[in-house]
Protein backbone atom coordinates (compact mmCIF):
# COMPACT_ATOMS: atom_id res chain seq x y z
CA UNK A 1 0.00 0.00 0.00
CA UNK A 2 1.00 3.57 -1.15
CA UNK A 3 1.21 6.65 1.53
CA UNK A 4 -1.64 8.26 -1.20
CA UNK A 5 -3.42 4.82 -0.79
CA UNK A 6 -3.42 4.67 2.98
CA UNK A 7 -4.45 8.70 3.20
CA UNK A 8 -7.07 7.82 0.71
CA UNK A 9 -8.78 5.44 3.00
CA UNK A 10 -8.96 7.82 6.34
CA UNK A 11 -11.63 9.69 7.25
CA UNK A 12 -11.39 12.49 9.91
CA UNK A 13 -14.21 12.32 12.14
CA UNK A 14 -15.25 16.23 12.75
CA UNK A 15 -15.63 16.63 16.51
CA UNK A 16 -16.82 19.78 19.21
CA UNK A 17 -17.16 20.03 22.41
CA UNK A 18 -18.70 17.29 24.36
CA UNK A 19 -22.04 18.62 26.54
CA UNK A 20 -21.68 16.68 29.26
CA UNK A 21 -21.82 13.12 27.79
CA UNK A 22 -18.23 12.05 29.00
CA UNK A 23 -16.28 11.59 31.77
CA UNK A 24 -13.66 12.95 29.68
CA UNK A 25 -15.14 15.90 28.59
CA UNK A 26 -13.53 18.44 31.30
CA UNK A 27 -10.39 16.76 29.58
CA UNK A 28 -11.65 18.25 25.92
CA UNK A 29 -12.63 21.23 27.20
CA UNK A 30 -9.05 22.28 28.53
CA UNK A 31 -7.54 21.67 25.38
CA UNK A 32 -7.13 19.94 22.18
CA UNK A 33 -8.97 16.42 21.80
CA UNK A 34 -6.84 13.75 22.06
CA UNK A 35 -5.54 12.93 18.68
CA UNK A 36 -5.87 9.08 17.92
CA UNK A 37 -5.67 6.84 15.05
CA UNK A 38 -7.64 3.44 14.01
CA UNK A 39 -6.09 0.97 12.05
CA UNK A 40 -8.19 -1.73 10.95
CA UNK A 41 -7.29 -4.92 9.06
CA UNK A 42 -10.87 -5.36 7.98
CA UNK A 43 -13.47 -3.18 6.75
CA UNK A 44 -14.76 -0.99 9.44
CA UNK A 45 -18.57 -2.98 8.85
CA UNK A 46 -16.79 -6.26 9.40
CA UNK A 47 -18.32 -6.86 13.38
CA UNK A 48 -15.37 -6.71 15.16
CA UNK A 49 -13.88 -3.48 13.71
CA UNK A 50 -17.21 -1.65 13.78
CA UNK A 51 -16.89 -2.07 18.04
CA UNK A 52 -14.24 0.02 17.26
CA UNK A 53 -15.22 2.08 15.01
CA UNK A 54 -17.91 3.33 16.46
CA UNK A 55 -16.69 3.56 20.09
CA UNK A 56 -14.21 6.01 18.64
CA UNK A 57 -16.61 7.71 16.54
CA UNK A 58 -19.14 8.09 19.70
CA UNK A 59 -15.49 9.85 21.11
CA UNK A 60 -14.96 11.92 18.75
CA UNK A 61 -18.65 13.29 18.35
CA UNK A 62 -18.17 14.03 22.06
CA UNK A 63 -15.16 15.97 21.75
CA UNK A 64 -12.89 13.24 23.44
CA UNK A 65 -10.47 12.86 20.86
CA UNK A 66 -9.69 13.89 17.03
CA UNK A 67 -9.85 10.78 14.99
CA UNK A 68 -8.80 9.39 11.97
CA UNK A 69 -8.62 5.72 10.36
CA UNK A 70 -7.86 3.40 7.70
CA UNK A 71 -9.16 -0.05 6.70
CA UNK A 72 -8.95 -3.18 4.50
CA UNK A 73 -5.08 -2.86 5.51
CA UNK A 74 -3.50 -6.09 5.03
CA UNK A 75 -0.59 -7.37 7.01
CA UNK A 76 2.46 -6.30 4.86
CA UNK A 77 1.44 -2.84 5.43
CA UNK A 78 0.36 -2.88 9.05
CA UNK A 79 3.21 -1.88 10.37
CA UNK A 80 3.59 1.15 7.52
CA UNK A 81 0.53 2.20 8.47
CA UNK A 82 1.21 1.88 12.47
CA UNK A 83 4.35 4.07 11.76
CA UNK A 84 3.16 7.04 9.32
CA UNK A 85 0.45 7.33 12.21
CA UNK A 86 2.59 7.71 14.98
CA UNK A 87 5.19 9.97 12.28
CA UNK A 88 1.74 11.91 12.10
CA UNK A 89 1.43 12.87 16.03
CA UNK A 90 -1.32 10.80 16.79
CA UNK A 91 -0.53 9.93 20.97
CA UNK A 92 -2.43 7.08 21.11
CA UNK A 93 -3.19 4.50 18.06
CA UNK A 94 -5.85 1.95 18.42
CA UNK A 95 -5.74 -1.50 15.92
CA UNK A 96 -5.32 -5.17 16.51
CA UNK A 97 -2.01 -7.28 16.25
CA UNK A 98 -3.15 -10.66 15.73
CA UNK A 99 -1.43 -10.97 12.26
CA UNK A 100 1.49 -8.54 12.88
CA UNK A 101 2.16 -9.45 16.84
CA UNK A 102 6.46 -9.40 16.37
CA UNK A 103 6.36 -6.44 14.03
CA UNK A 104 3.93 -4.73 15.93
CA UNK A 105 6.04 -4.29 18.92
CA UNK A 106 8.66 -3.51 17.13
CA UNK A 107 7.61 -0.23 15.70
CA UNK A 108 5.94 0.53 19.33
CA UNK A 109 9.56 0.25 20.25
CA UNK A 110 10.67 2.66 17.81
CA UNK A 111 7.84 5.23 19.20
CA UNK A 112 8.39 5.40 22.27
CA UNK A 113 6.39 8.60 22.42
CA UNK A 114 3.21 7.29 20.63
CA UNK A 115 0.71 4.93 22.61
CA UNK A 116 -0.22 1.76 21.18
CA UNK A 117 -3.05 -0.06 22.22
CA UNK A 118 -4.16 -2.90 19.75
CA UNK A 119 -6.40 -6.35 20.30
CA UNK A 120 -3.79 -9.51 20.49
CA UNK A 121 -3.65 -12.96 21.43
CA UNK A 122 0.03 -11.55 23.51
CA UNK A 123 1.22 -9.78 26.69
CA UNK A 124 2.36 -6.12 26.84
CA UNK A 125 5.37 -5.13 26.13
CA UNK A 126 7.23 -2.00 27.33
CA UNK A 127 5.91 1.39 28.51
CA UNK A 128 3.45 2.18 25.31
CA UNK A 129 2.13 -1.14 23.99
CA UNK A 130 -0.86 -2.32 25.63
CA UNK A 131 -3.26 -5.12 24.54
CA UNK A 132 -6.99 -6.31 24.91
CA UNK A 133 -8.93 -9.14 23.84
CA UNK A 134 -12.09 -9.73 23.23
CA UNK A 135 -13.57 -11.46 25.97
CA UNK A 136 -17.23 -11.76 25.16
CA UNK A 137 -17.78 -15.62 26.38
CA UNK A 138 -19.66 -14.40 29.02
CA UNK A 139 -22.76 -13.56 26.69
CA UNK A 140 -21.59 -16.43 24.76
CA UNK A 141 -22.32 -19.01 26.97
CA UNK A 142 -25.63 -16.93 28.14
CA UNK A 143 -27.06 -17.44 24.69
CA UNK A 144 -25.80 -21.27 24.40
CA UNK A 145 -28.47 -21.80 27.50
CA UNK A 146 -31.21 -20.38 25.77
CA UNK A 147 -29.42 -22.37 22.36
CA UNK A 148 -29.48 -25.47 24.65
CA UNK A 149 -33.09 -25.71 25.64
CA UNK A 150 -34.39 -24.52 22.27
CA UNK A 151 -32.72 -27.09 19.43
CA UNK A 152 -34.80 -29.64 18.57
CA UNK A 153 -32.17 -32.22 16.46
CA UNK A 154 -29.71 -32.13 19.25
CA UNK A 155 -27.01 -30.16 16.82
CA UNK A 156 -25.87 -26.66 17.30
CA UNK A 157 -22.87 -25.19 14.89
CA UNK A 158 -20.25 -22.55 15.34
CA UNK A 159 -18.97 -20.98 12.88
CA UNK A 160 -15.46 -18.73 13.85
CA UNK A 161 -12.63 -17.18 12.04
CA UNK A 162 -9.70 -18.79 12.98
CA UNK A 163 -8.57 -21.24 15.74
CA UNK A 164 -6.81 -18.36 17.99
CA UNK A 165 -7.79 -18.26 21.60
CA UNK A 166 -10.00 -15.61 22.12
CA UNK A 167 -12.20 -17.28 18.85
CA UNK A 168 -11.62 -20.75 20.48
CA UNK A 169 -12.86 -19.52 23.90
CA UNK A 170 -15.87 -18.27 22.53
CA UNK A 171 -17.08 -20.63 20.76
CA UNK A 172 -16.27 -23.04 23.31
CA UNK A 173 -17.98 -20.68 26.04
CA UNK A 174 -21.01 -21.19 23.92
CA UNK A 175 -20.92 -24.58 23.67
CA UNK A 176 -20.00 -24.77 27.34
CA UNK A 177 -23.55 -22.73 27.97
CA UNK A 178 -25.39 -25.48 25.97
CA UNK A 179 -23.94 -28.53 27.62
CA UNK A 180 -24.92 -26.84 30.91
CA UNK A 181 -28.60 -27.57 30.06
CA UNK A 182 -28.58 -30.05 27.80
CA UNK A 183 -25.94 -32.58 28.26
CA UNK A 184 -26.62 -34.44 25.29
CA UNK A 185 -26.36 -32.00 22.68
CA UNK A 186 -23.79 -32.40 19.98
CA UNK A 187 -21.48 -29.18 18.89
CA UNK A 188 -20.42 -28.64 15.12
CA UNK A 189 -17.47 -26.19 14.43
CA UNK A 190 -16.15 -24.74 11.27
CA UNK A 191 -13.49 -21.99 10.09
CA UNK A 192 -13.04 -20.44 7.71
CA UNK A 193 -9.91 -19.10 7.98
CA UNK A 194 -9.64 -15.49 7.66
CA UNK A 195 -11.51 -12.96 9.83
CA UNK A 196 -14.02 -11.42 7.12
CA UNK A 197 -15.52 -13.79 4.72
CA UNK A 198 -19.45 -13.62 4.86
CA UNK A 199 -20.20 -15.95 1.60
CA UNK A 200 -17.59 -17.74 3.09
CA UNK A 201 -19.25 -18.10 6.62
CA UNK A 202 -22.23 -18.45 4.71
CA UNK A 203 -21.15 -22.21 3.27
CA UNK A 204 -20.14 -22.84 6.28
CA UNK A 205 -23.32 -22.73 8.26
CA UNK A 206 -24.99 -23.88 5.36
CA UNK A 207 -22.97 -27.22 5.96
CA UNK A 208 -23.79 -27.69 9.51
CA UNK A 209 -27.59 -27.27 8.58
CA UNK A 210 -26.92 -30.20 6.34
CA UNK A 211 -25.20 -32.02 9.55
CA UNK A 212 -28.01 -31.53 11.24
CA UNK A 213 -27.65 -28.22 13.28
CA UNK A 214 -31.14 -26.20 13.99
CA UNK A 215 -29.30 -23.54 15.46
CA UNK A 216 -26.07 -21.58 14.32
CA UNK A 217 -23.43 -19.64 16.73
CA UNK A 218 -22.04 -17.09 14.24
CA UNK A 219 -18.93 -16.08 15.55
CA UNK A 220 -18.40 -14.41 11.95
CA UNK A 221 -20.83 -12.42 10.43
CA UNK A 222 -22.24 -14.70 7.29
CA UNK A 223 -23.32 -17.13 9.36
CA UNK A 224 -27.05 -15.61 9.87
CA UNK A 225 -27.32 -15.64 6.27
CA UNK A 226 -27.56 -19.58 6.21
CA UNK A 227 -29.72 -19.93 9.57
CA UNK A 228 -31.93 -17.39 7.34
CA UNK A 229 -31.63 -19.41 4.11
CA UNK A 230 -32.63 -22.33 5.75
CA UNK A 231 -35.35 -20.93 8.22
CA UNK A 232 -33.51 -21.82 11.63
CA UNK A 233 -32.65 -19.61 14.17
CA UNK A 234 -29.44 -18.14 15.00
CA UNK A 235 -26.95 -16.56 17.45
CA UNK A 236 -25.08 -13.18 17.03
CA UNK A 237 -22.00 -12.45 17.97
CA UNK A 238 -20.06 -8.32 19.27
CA UNK A 239 -23.13 -6.50 17.76
CA UNK A 240 -26.71 -6.82 17.96
CA UNK A 241 -28.00 -8.91 14.87
CA UNK A 242 -31.76 -8.81 15.07
CA UNK A 243 -32.73 -5.64 13.50
CA UNK A 244 -30.67 -7.18 10.66
CA UNK A 245 -32.08 -10.40 10.72
CA UNK A 246 -35.44 -9.95 13.10
CA UNK A 247 -36.50 -13.52 12.37
CA UNK A 248 -33.17 -15.32 12.72
CA UNK A 249 -31.17 -14.29 15.57
CA UNK A 250 -32.84 -14.54 18.80
CA UNK A 251 -29.70 -13.47 21.00
CA UNK A 252 -26.38 -11.64 20.57
CA UNK A 253 -23.53 -12.29 22.57
CA UNK A 254 -22.54 -8.37 22.92
CA UNK A 255 -19.08 -6.63 22.98
CA UNK A 256 -18.68 -2.67 23.88
CA UNK A 257 -15.32 -1.54 22.83
CA UNK A 258 -15.93 1.75 24.57
CA UNK A 259 -15.03 0.82 28.30
CA UNK A 260 -11.84 -0.10 26.75
CA UNK A 261 -10.89 3.09 25.08
CA UNK A 262 -12.04 5.10 27.71
CA UNK A 263 -9.19 3.41 30.30
CA UNK A 264 -6.84 3.73 27.09
CA UNK A 265 -7.54 6.91 27.07
CA UNK A 266 -7.12 8.11 30.72
CA UNK A 267 -3.65 6.74 30.67
CA UNK A 268 -2.42 8.56 27.85
CA UNK A 269 -4.26 11.62 29.21
CA UNK A 270 -2.77 11.26 32.55
CA UNK A 271 1.03 10.40 31.02
CA UNK A 272 0.72 7.19 32.46
CA UNK A 273 2.41 4.00 30.42
CA UNK A 274 -0.47 1.84 28.54
CA UNK A 275 1.82 -1.15 28.51
CA UNK A 276 -0.80 -2.89 30.15
CA UNK A 277 -3.69 -5.27 29.69
CA UNK A 278 -6.93 -3.83 29.36
CA UNK A 279 -8.62 -6.57 28.61
CA UNK A 280 -10.74 -6.90 32.23
CA UNK A 281 -12.87 -3.63 31.05
CA UNK A 282 -14.65 -5.58 28.30
CA UNK A 283 -15.92 -8.10 30.89
CA UNK A 284 -19.45 -7.69 31.58
CA UNK A 285 -19.44 -7.18 35.15
CA UNK A 286 -17.55 -4.54 34.29
CA UNK A 287 -19.91 -3.10 31.45
CA UNK A 288 -18.29 -4.01 28.37
CA UNK A 289 -20.00 -6.95 27.30
CA UNK A 290 -23.66 -8.48 28.01
CA UNK A 291 -26.29 -10.68 26.23
CA UNK A 292 -29.47 -9.12 24.12
CA UNK A 293 -32.23 -11.43 23.24
CA UNK A 294 -35.61 -11.25 22.12
CA UNK A 295 -38.13 -12.42 25.08
CA UNK A 296 -40.37 -14.99 24.40
CA UNK A 297 -38.20 -17.45 21.62
CA UNK A 298 -36.62 -19.58 23.99
CA UNK A 299 -38.87 -21.16 26.89
CA UNK A 300 -39.85 -19.32 29.72
CA UNK A 301 -37.61 -21.55 32.38
CA UNK A 302 -34.91 -21.16 29.90
CA UNK A 303 -34.86 -17.41 30.13
CA UNK A 304 -35.30 -17.52 34.23
CA UNK A 305 -32.35 -19.98 34.17
CA UNK A 306 -29.96 -17.51 32.01
CA UNK A 307 -31.58 -14.25 33.44
CA UNK A 308 -30.15 -15.78 37.32
CA UNK A 309 -26.80 -16.93 35.70
CA UNK A 310 -26.36 -13.51 33.96
CA UNK A 311 -27.12 -11.92 37.55
CA UNK A 312 -24.43 -14.40 38.84
CA UNK A 313 -21.90 -13.38 36.12
CA UNK A 314 -22.63 -9.66 37.15
CA UNK A 315 -22.09 -9.95 40.85
CA UNK A 316 -19.06 -11.96 40.51
CA UNK A 317 -20.58 -15.13 42.10
CA UNK A 318 -20.18 -16.99 38.73
CA UNK A 319 -17.38 -17.19 36.35
CA UNK A 320 -17.36 -18.19 32.48
CA UNK A 321 -14.81 -21.19 32.11
CA UNK A 322 -11.75 -19.51 29.81
CA UNK A 323 -11.23 -22.30 27.87
CA UNK A 324 -8.65 -20.97 25.16
CA UNK A 325 -7.98 -25.04 23.51
CA UNK A 326 -9.66 -25.03 19.98
CA UNK A 327 -13.03 -26.58 20.08
CA UNK A 328 -13.09 -30.31 18.72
Amino acid sequence: MTKDILISRRAVIASGIALGVSGFAPLARAGAPLKVAGIHASPVENAWNSCLHKALQDAAKEGVIEYVFSEGVSGTDYPRAMREYAEQGNKLIIGEAYAVEKEARQVAADYPDTAFVLGSSGEQAGDNFGVFGTWNHDGAYLAGMLAGKMTKSNVVGSVGAIPIPEVNMLINAFAAGVKAVNPDAKHLVSFIGTFFDPPKAREAGLAQIDAGADILFGERIGTADAAKERGIKSVGSLIDYTPRYPDTVFANAMWYFRPILDAAIADVAAGKPVGRNYTSYGLMKEGGSDIVFVKGVAPGDAEAAMEAKRAEIKAGTFEVPKMMDEPK
